[in-house]
């Protein structure tokens, strides 16, 4: 497994977001003005570069702050089948409030939020995924959960984003514990990571032609720098079968951040 060089901070994000099983929607919403056509997706860029290239700098403004290496995912990287983990911090000066800052969310975020989930208390994790995936690593956005197709139904990711013209398939998920500030424990972020890369795995085997991705992500929001400490943890202890072929985006969210972990 190769690792991505530190942050200021860790970052992660571990409970699971949406239902195990949604059902398929009867027709998919129109979609987001500027994303990519998923035909425009299959050819590759020339290599731009190996992780040292990646910067530190500060990343498109947006609603809460990123910080964090950017710019980590070049063709080598998407192209290859390596296990990867790479990490940032999001932090929030206030609360979100949607729909009164949705006009601070990128277009994809703006979509995200603006969309029906397929179940749980995910929106915004998953809108917040995005955005750090869009304002750090260019990602944009091809389809929501709910607009996935899939030979045959059952795991889903919840979306799938285009980063240097790679589709990627992505998981969101939050790291945290009940009542909120409780420890984190291994044992736990071990479970669950388990079970979203297993799904994942599912989702990626399972996907139509016409939505098939090149690369699967887990993308982990955490509560606090221990809650994401766990995860590592718990991702390097994983067999390689687990981690295969995945990228693995932990971000620590600091400041106003519990509506991540409540939806509300």
């Amino acid at each position: 497994m190769r690792r991505v060089g530190p942050s200021a901070c860790l970052l992660a994000c571990l409970v699971a977001c949406g239902g195990d099983d949604p059902a398929q929607p009867d027709a998919s919403p129109p979609p987001l003005d500027g994303a990519p056509d998923a035909s425009d997706l299959d050819g590759a860029l020339p290599d731009a570069g190996d992780l040292d290239g990646a910067s530190p700098d500060a990343t498109p403004a947006g609603f809460g702050a990123v910080t964090g290496q950017c710019g980590v995912l070049t063709p080598t990287e998407l192209d290859g089948t390596t296990p990867l983990w790479f990490q940032g911090d999001f932090t929030f000066s206030e609360r979100y409030d949607d729909p009164l800052d949705r006009p601070q969310l990128t277009p994809g975020g703006q979509y995200i939020v603006a969309m029906p989930n397929a179940g749980g208390s995910s929106v915004f994790s998953e809108v917040f995924a995005f955005e750090w995936l869009a304002r750090c690593e260019a990602a944009t956005l091809i389809k929501t959960e709910t607009e996935i197709v899939y030979d045959v139904v059952g795991k889903k990711a919840d979306l799938l984003v285009a980063i240097d013209e790679r589709k990627v398939g992505v998981s969101v998920t939050r790291a945290m514990t009940f009542p909120f500030g409780q420890p984190y424990t291994l044992a736990a972020a071990t479970a669950l990571l388990d079970r979203k890369l297993d799904d994942l795995q599912l989702a990626t085997a399972q996907v139509s032609a016409a939505d098939r991705w090149s690369k699967q992500m887990l993308a982990i929001l955490a509560y606090d720098a221990q809650h994401a400490a766990m995860a590592m943890t718990a991702w390097n202890q994983l067999d390689a079968a687990t981690r295969d072929d995945t990228i693995l985006v932990v971000a620590v969210t600091n400041g106003d951040d519990l509506f991540i972990y409540t939806d509300q």
